[in-house]
């Protein structure tokens, strides 16, 4: 019996990524008891993005050849793989490992993308990424908190068990749940091994999709230099505890899903996406700055409100900036196009939070001004596209 494959994917995803965020959290932790260095956190941390960033276009190209369903169920299943690694990793090589296999089994969120492409029209494809986006947000609601528990309460390995036991429900709804998108074989454009750097200059090199794919990378690497230091500067500064700390992420994981679950729907229809492009980026440059300037006695309810701000931006960036693609795409490259997409954003977040450490380092209030900065670039970037390629739509 089949089920609305929206349904079926939000499902997925949201349990996807309630197991990636079981570990999240945790992994520095586990790492620095393992006898890692600062930069041996960093790197382990920076490990699953690094491997996503050079084998998501592949993915991308596979899916665009056998179909979106057999990726995301080899995705899931070699994401449980990396997950069983991770219960067992007693040594710190092991604890790269794992994160290694996690990464290469990272083609889950670019095969959805894929597949709501071939499925929904290209006016309605804002609101259906951001369905997939309110998962994102969810499952990082609930995960850390679990994951925390489940080491503190029953060790490690629990945690990865957890994570598997996970992956492996979801492997069994994607089978029996899910069908195929792509109906009929299709010749995909470009070859299906091909060097990472070749591909990216196969994207870039296309008008609209290379704008795109600059102007996401740079967002992502402004965004996760917030993102890497921004539980420093709570604790330190603003003095919340480790709770207070994960209670904060999870509002913004709340607005995150309500924003990308409907508003994005409605913002969408109703403004169109260049409008919203821009907007997302006065949100993010205005929320970012506020951060480190608050003073301590306003926390609540400045700094809360500079939080809704941001995942005011991020949640319409998100899917806007993934449906641009979208249309963008050939029919016969959805999968290829995405999945490069998917690449920028890993390797945006592997440079990210090694700059945004170190913009810590030299005083709190660096990183969030740097993130300001680049947003401004993304802004500039975004509206000379919309006035060179972007021709608006029929009531936009």
């Amino acid at each position: 019996m089949r089920q609305s494959p929206l349904l079926v994917l939000f499902v997925t995803i949201f349990i996807d990524l309630l197991g990636f965020g079981l570990i999240i959290p945790i992994l520095p932790i586990y790492a620095n008891e393992l006898g890692a260095s600062g930069a041996e956190i960093g790197l382990v941390a920076a490990s699953f993005s690094f491997m996503q960033f050079l084998i998501a276009p592949f993915w991308g190209n596979l899916s665009d050849r056998m179909g979106r369903k057999p990726i995301l169920l080899i995705s899931i299943l070699i994401t449980g793989i990396g997950y069983l690694v991770f219960a067992h990793a007693a040594t710190l090589s092991l604890l790269f490992l794992a994160r290694i296999v996690a990464g290469i089994g990272s083609a889950n969120i670019s095969a959805a993308q894929a597949y709501i492409s071939d499925i929904t029209p290209p006016d309605k494809r804002a609101r259906a990424f951001g369905i997939i986006g309110a998962a994102f947000g969810l499952g990082f609601i609930f995960g850390p908190p679990l994951g925390g528990f489940l080491k503190s309460a029953y060790g490690i390995a629990s945690v990865g068990y957890t994570a598997a036991a996970f992956c492996g429900a979801n492997l069994l709804m994607a089978y029996f749940l899910l069908g195929e998108s792509l109906k009929e074989p299709r010749k995909a454009a470009g070859p299906l091994f091909e060097n990472p750097l070749a591909d990216y200059r196969y994207g870039l090199g296309k008008p609209v999709i290379g704008e795109l794919l600059t102007i996401n990378f740079i967002f992502i690497a402004a965004f996760s230099l917030m993102t890497v230091s921004v539980a420093l500067l709570w604790e330190e500064h603003y003095g919340l505890s480790e709770a207070q700390v994960g209670y904060t992420f999870a509002f913004l994981g709340v607005v995150t899903a309500i924003v990308q679950g409907g508003l994005v729907g409605w913002a969408s229809r109703t403004f169109g996406d260049r409008k919203l492009l821009v907007a997302g980026y006065v949100l993010m440059f205005v929320g970012l700055t506020a951060l480190p300037f608050i003073p301590v006695s306003l926390f609540i309810p400045l700094e809360l409100l500079a939080i809704v701000v941001i995942a005011l931006g991020n949640g319409a960036l998100t899917p806007t900036i993934t449906s641009l693609l979208s249309k963008a795409a050939g029919e016969g490259e959805q999968g290829r196009i995405l999945g490069l997409g998917q690449s920028v954003s890993s390797l945006g977040r592997v440079i990210g939070p090694f700059l945004g450490g170190w913009l810590y380092g030299l005083h709190y209030q660096l990183p969030y001004l740097g993130s300001g900065a680049l947003m401004i670039v993304c802004l500039l970037l975004a509206v000379r596209l919309i006035q060179r390629r972007l021709s608006p739509p029929a009531g936009a």
